[in-house]
């Protein structure tokens, strides 16, 4: 591994001070991938900065408005919380399953979202839960992106020299329920195949689909919002044949790669299948909840 130097500030000003030193620099929340980037040689930074000590990072808050989840808050924190996984739980699943145990002590949402790899765990769900990234640059400067724009290509994100992702923050959802769920192959690397999160609303009969949104990672350059898939569960009874039409819109998007986890015609099929297993486990939840 190359030589760094290491900072960790206890302001968010402090923090992009570093950031726009004009070094190679690359922040670190949990370091689970950041640090096996450097080891390997993919990365190559000058400065390393550990914002796991910032308060804005750390935030974690359920109001009336909804989730603020700082970026750099753990991840057995928030499959921890009872809150989280009644309202949020897709956010829980995923966070559930990013690593094992010693390794959810440390990774972060927002360090699994600035990775930006196609299949990342975390992204499906915060798509489906609507997230809104909050970004800080120079000066202190803040900007909101919507979840769905924030990846740009495989590893690449809209961030710009001297910024940070400081939070995401998602509303509130009446008689909701959400889920994620991931493909993997029996005895291979923890990576999904393919990954799908949903949020769906339901009326208050808890019968007839009112909203839904669909998150799916692995099988595009991005994870992917499937928007209308999800316009087309709106009005429909919340039932499989609603499933199976919104499965068949997902799987009309996605571009998939044939790789050593698997082939594009196994990844097509395997979307479907999940779109319809993730939708029907959302709206139990939201029917039970």
């Amino acid at each position: 591994m190359r030589d760094f130097e290491y900072e960790s500030p206890t302001t968010l000003t402090q923090a992009l001070e570093l950031m726009s030193s004009g070094q190679a620099v690359r922040p670190m929340a949990g370091g689970t991938d950041l640090i096996d980037h450097v080891r390997t040689g993919r990365l190559a930074p000058d400065l390393i900065i550990d914002v796991k000590k910032l308060p804005e990072l750390n935030h974690l808050e359920i109001t009336d408005a909804g989730l603020r989840l700082g970026a750099a808050v753990p991840c057995y924190r928030l499959y921890g919380d009872e809150r989280i996984r009644k309202s949020y739980s897709a956010l829980s699943d995923s966070a559930h399953i990013i690593g094992g145990m010693q390794i959810q002590s440390r990774a972060s949402i927002g360090g699994n979202v600035c990775t930006s790899g196609p299949a990342a765990d975390s992204i499906p769900s915060l798509i489906a839960l609507s997230a809104v990234v909050v970004i800080a640059g120079p000066g202190g400067a803040r900007r909101e992106v919507p979840i769905e724009q924030f990846c740009t290509g495989p590893g690449k994100n809209v961030l710009q020299g001297g910024e940070i992702v400081v939070e995401f923050r998602m509303p509130v959802a009446a008689n909701s329920g959400s889920h994620y769920r991931r493909f993997i192959p029996r005895n291979e690397m923890d990576i999904a195949v393919v990954g799908v999160g949903a949020c769906v609303m339901l009326d208050d009969s808890k019968s007839q689909i009112t909203a839904a949104r669909i998150g799916v990672g692995a099988v595009a350059p991005t994870p992917l919002f499937a928007e209308e898939a999800g316009r087309l569960l709106v009005g429909r009874p919340a039932d499989e044949a609603a499933y199976r039409d919104a499965a068949a819109a997902v799987v009309g998007i996605i571009s998939p790669i044939t790789d050593m986890r698997g082939t594009q015609e196994f990844r097509r099929h395997v979307t479907g299948v999940l779109v319809e297993r993730v939708l029907a486990e959302a709206v139990l939840r939201a029917r039970t909840h």
